[in-house]
């Protein structure tokens, strides 16, 4: 077994104390490695096979940290190919959640994402992936033309 250090601040070890106790653990050790196993999981799930993904990107921003608003803006900006929308809910004086919708290559989406989840004042971030392909497939060839532009359509 391998045996890591972490810090965590008051708050959050207090929050991880009761839910050690909610949930019956046996120890602070046994509920970390829970949520670790947990957080794999969700990882392994975002890493879809296809090629190309619309994905949903949250997250809560502390907008406390000098400059955090603004390179989160900057990285949108700098992948506008990939930011299909965003918006931002005001949750009180210093943190709001960020909600991003992406749409693209499933590398970059994930690249983007992860950069955006790693910055220093970002928490609880989270991305839900639906496989897509594009595709210019109708029922009708006579429906419309697309002008440069393919549908995305979820993959079965």
């Amino acid at each position: 077994m391998q045996r890591i250090t972490i810090s965590l601040d008051e708050t959050l070890g207090e929050a991880l104390d009761r839910m050690t106790a909610d949930r019956a653990y046996g120890s602070r050790s046994e509920a970390v490695r829970d949520l670790v196993r947990e957080g794999l999981e969700r990882w392994r799930i975002e890493q879809p096979e296809g090629s190309h993904c619309v994905a949903n990107l949250s997250y809560v921003v502390d907008r406390r940290v000098r400059g955090l608003p603004q390179r989160i803006a900057d990285m949108q900006h700098a992948h506008h190919d990939l930011v299909a929308s965003s918006m931002t809910v005001r949750l009180d004086h210093f943190h709001s959640l960020d909600t991003v919708v992406l749409k693209g290559a499933t590398e970059a989406v994930r690249d983007f994402a992860d950069r955006i989840r790693s910055e220093r004042g970002i928490r609880l971030g989270s991305v839900n992936m639906l496989q897509v392909e594009p595709t210019d497939d109708h029922a009708d060839a006579q429906d419309h033309r697309h002008h440069g532009h393919h549908h995305l359509s979820p993959l079965n």
